[in-house]
């Protein structure tokens, strides 16, 4: 009997990346024993699709998996740049709460495989963790690659096969999975597949969200991209003066605060970031879900800054009003109150030269400077996504109800979460809940 088998040569280091050769495709007989091997194909080289394939093979099923980039784990690289940040380490209740309206879907994906359960099996593939003074896990050194060649090596001793360059293109009028390779397109049937193929943001990385519409050709659900944990551009955009001298600069000890599409008052003390239209930051990313809801139910929404959140406004109204002498306004500021660099810029930037001038005025200002936000940056830009493939669609493993013998894990589902190791344990557990109900479609 003559089928088409996928070979693929060995994942090995090149220049200190993770990079896999191009794979090999050829007509070959199997022997009859091969025959009574299942197939899985896995489509997608980020955490879940790596994931659900050490679950596969584990199983004792033959796993090749498709990548349309030129090696795999590109986007968990660049999470790893600064500082690994696998998950988190406060109360498993607290930290279901941060998955939002999704906490219900994503409670018996993470109670399959929790962040303790993360920790340990990081540990088991050689590389130590520790628990940073934010409650944050990170690999001892901090970094993504020794974690990631690490996992590579085990999933290709465990018999994985990897081909890069294989951008999938849906079914064909057989249901046999399409892929792009090399100018040349060919098809392969398997027993069950895997989808990990990422959201919309960083298409660069090969999350690029094209995969939407070959799902939506079969009738699946799926409820569109949105940017997540993403900055916003302000109203009228910021002066040439700002934008050249101060984008990229952060605004550090700050709070932001505004009332959000249901009449709550949202508010989170962290650091902020000005950006060449707007901002962004880790204040930002926290309340991106609830400032983009917001604005797509009312339109541009009003915020406020808070630019010293350590001191009450009557000690801000003290030190401003205190006679500066003959000292600018800036170094007044610095002096008395703390105020600098950006947080300075930005006071001249929304402020009147009347409102400047006036000490009260001011004070009041440094407690709650108002800013308007527009619209949150392109997808692309974001972080991450919200939105995908809706869990009304999928069963208890993540298969398509409406597809049976497909499920999908990752960031292509419909749910998000903040950075802070909440969204790779998620990717991480969706994987492993699909790869293990793969195996339990086939019985195995």
């Amino acid at each position: 009997m003559t089928v088409l088998q996928v070979n693929s040569r060995s994942i090995d280091q090149k220049n200190g990346e993770i990079w896999t050769g191009q794979a090999d495709l050829q007509p070959t007989s199997f022997k009859s024993d091969r025959l009574l091997v299942p197939t899985v194909v896995v489509i997608g080289g980020g955490p879940a699709g790596l994931m659900a394939a050490e679950v596969l093979a584990r199983g004792g099923v033959q796993v090749d998996l498709f990548d349309a980039m030129p090696s795999v784990g590109r986007k968990f690289l660049l999470a790893g740049v600064g500082g690994m940040n696998i998950t988190h380490s406060e109360p498993f209740d607290a930290f279901l709460l941060r998955y939002g309206a999704r906490v219900t879907e994503i409670k018996p994906l993470l109670e399959a495989f929790p962040p303790a359960k993360l920790r340990d099996w990081i540990h088991g593939l050689g590389v130590e963790t520790f628990v940073g003074s934010s409650g944050r896990v990170f690999p001892m050194d901090m970094k993504a690659a020794p974690l990631l060649r690490a996992w590579l090596h085990r999933l290709r001793e465990r018999g994985v096969h990897f081909h890069v360059r294989h951008r999938w293109l849906g079914w064909d009028d057989r249901d046999a999975l399409r892929f792009a390779a090399d100018r040349s397109e060919f098809s392969t049937k398997a027993d069950a597949v895997v989808l990990a193929l990422g959201g919309g943001s960083w298409a660069k990385l090969g999350s690029d969200g094209a995969w939407q519409s070959l799902l939506a050709q079969r009738g699946i659900g799926v409820a569109s991209l949105q940017p997540s944990n993403c900055g916003f551009d302000v109203a009228g955009g910021w002066s040439e003066h700002l934008r050249s001298r101060f984008a990229g600069q952060p605004l550090k000890t700050m709070a932001l605060r505004f009332t959000d599409e249901a009449g709550n008052i949202q508010q989170r003390k962290g650091e902020l970031m000005l950006s060449d239209s707007g901002i962004e930051g880790s204040v930002v990313y926290a309340l991106s879900a609830s400032l983009r809801d917001t604005i797509a139910a009312r339109g541009p929404v009003s915020i406020e800054l808070d630019l010293a959140p350590d001191k009450s406004l009557e000690r801000i109204v003290v030190e401003v009003t205190h006679p500066r002498g003959s000292r600018s306004l800036s170094s007044h500021l610095q002096s008395r109150a703390g105020i600098k660099g950006a947080k300075m810029a930005l006071l001249n930037e929304l402020l009147s030269k009347a409102q400047l001038n006036d000490p009260l005025a001011l004070a009041h200002a440094i407690k709650s400077l108002p800013l308007t936000l527009a619209a949150p940056r392109p997808l692309d830009e974001a972080i991450s996504s919200a939105g995908g493939v809706r869990f009304d669609t999928l069963d208890e493993n993540l298969m398509l109800r409406d597809l049976p013998g497909v499920f999908c894990a990752g960031e292509m589902l419909d749910w998000e979460a903040p950075t802070g190791g909440y969204l790779l344990t998620a990717c991480f557990a969706s994987g492993r809940v699909a790869g293990q109900g793969a195996l339990n479609y086939l019985h195995i």
